[in-house]
């Protein structure tokens, strides 16, 4: 599920903490299945990574206002 960034721009600022909390747990449990070699899409993990960094950016967008 690749989400777009003006998706991401209507989420609270509460909602994107928890939705970088669940990414990361999303990212670690790819990694932990691509080290046992049970990852099925390896380009989901690059996924992931820049969907962390779409939520980061906009709460960074965020905080400056």
């Amino acid at each position: 599920m690749k989400m777009k960034a003006n998706e991401v721009r209507k989420l609270s600022a509460a909602e994107l903490d928890a939705k970088l909390v669940e990414l990361k747990k999303d990212l670690f449990n790819l990694r932990l299945q691509h080290a046992t070699n049970q990852l099925e899409n390896p380009i989901r993990i690059a996924e992931v990574k820049k969907d962390i960094a779409r939520v980061k950016t906009i709460l960074r967008e965020q905080q400056g206002r």
